[in-house]
């Protein structure tokens, strides 16, 4: 019987070398901005760890260079991407306590993505191993940077609201997308464009935005507020008529981080004699209540205002102008101003910020070719 052939070998994939370009260019960028905040940082000890978490990602760095390297691409000179310069501009402006969320969020994406690949790419290919061990020294990152925010948890697995600056460029974005749509709506269904109907329609819709972004932001943040002062009373009441109960429930909270059986029933006996401290641990530990949110009218306020900038955008040539010369402005504003919104949401989605703004260019364009169509079909129906 003639010997059985040895089978084949099974083909190797291709090395993803764009994927490999990406990675360095996150890695690179990481390292920027790492250093940037060091810099900015005036806590030396915080400054120190910064520098030193920017001297880790130079060395991913060179882990994605090398592996291009070993398939014949020379990585390029590095140049930080229109994402980390609108960062670094906005780090500068806002300071670090901007930044640092901006870093510990990229952080958590990137211990997704690298497990993600590590997963997708098959044992002993290109990248696999490299891609487990810097997801691992991404979380440790992660961790790292969310002690320093006074955080607990793994912070790759939520999404955090980005604050301030985030309720500015979304409510911008509900009001200037909502409004423009209106006055496109208007200007279809008026035959002979009638300038005066365009302004009132306008300010109208800017009025009836604002307030409604600003009310659902009041609401919102009352709401959260109400539900956590709820959970925080029953807590504390829990506490008071069962204290053996909530003792072993932190006791297994901090077995399950790490610490041995009698380490932390003692560490609760501890906590449980200070009953403040005990609430304050249940609450972060048990029921993950953070530091508290913005304030229901400081909420409102914010995102009624940024609401209201939004929606005049679209608005204002017809104030300025008159005729085809107000549309023609008020449509090439609004269409730069969807690109650049679209561009600063960036800074909370991780994507790239041309990306961004075409997608919110795109967006405004549709609203626009939609309510001005709508408005000229319901205009014929009525006249």
């Amino acid at each position: 019987m003639p010997p059985t052939a040895a089978p084949a070998p099974a083909p190797t994939r291709a090395p993803d070398l764009h994927t490999f370009a990406h990675h360095l260019q996150d890695e690179a960028d990481a390292a920027y901005l790492y250093r940037l905040l060091s810099d900015a940082e005036p806590d030396a000890k915080k400054k120190d760890i910064y520098r030193r978490l920017a001297e880790v990602e130079d060395r991913h760095v060179d882990v994605w260079g090398n592996l291009m390297r070993q398939h014949g691409r020379e990585p390029g000179a590095f140049r930080p991407s229109a994402r980390t310069r609108l960062l670094a501009m906005l780090g500068k402006i806002f300071g670090p306590a901007f930044l640092l969320p901006m870093l510990l969020a990229e952080e958590g994406r990137e211990v997704k993505g690298y497990l993600d690949m590590h997963r997708r790419t098959g044992r002993g290919e290109a990248g696999a191993d490299e891609a487990l061990l810097l997801a691992k020294e991404s979380a440790e990152h992660a961790m790292t940077l969310n002690s320093i925010a006074g955080k607990t948890g793994e912070p790759w697995h939520r999404a955090g609201s980005g604050g301030f600056l985030r309720n500015v460029v979304y409510g911008f974005n509900d009001g200037l997308t909502a409004n423009f749509g209106l006055v496109a709506g208007v200007i279809g269904a008026s035959s002979q464009m009638q300038h005066h109907t365009v302004i009132v329609a306008g300010v109208a819709g800017l009025i009836a935005d604002a307030l409604s972004m600003g009310s659902s932001g009041y609401l919102a943040a009352k709401s959260e507020q109400e539900v956590y002062a709820n959970e925080i009373a029953m807590e504390r009441d829990e506490i008071a008529l069962m204290p053996e109960i909530e003792r072993d429930e932190l006791a297994l909270i901090y077995e399950a981080k790490g610490m041995n059986r009698e380490s932390a029933h003692a560490l609760a006996t501890e906590v449980m004699g200070n009953p403040e401290r005990m609430l304050e641990e249940q609450v972060q530990e048990e029921l993950g209540i953070g530091e508290p949110h913005m304030s229901p009218m400081r909420e409102a306020w914010i995102t009624g205002t940024a609401t209201a900038i939004g929606a005049f955008i679209p608005v204002f040539p017809f104030l300025v102008w008159s005729g085809w010369t107000a549309v023609i402005l008020s449509f090439a504003i609004a269409m730069l101003s969807h690109w650049f919104v679209g561009a600063a949401r960036s800074v909370f989605t991780g994507r790239s910020v041309f990306r961004s703004g075409m997608d919110m260019f795109v967006v405004g364009l549709g609203v626009a070719i939609a309510g001005y169509f709508v408005g000229e079909q319901i205009a014929k129906h009525i006249s």
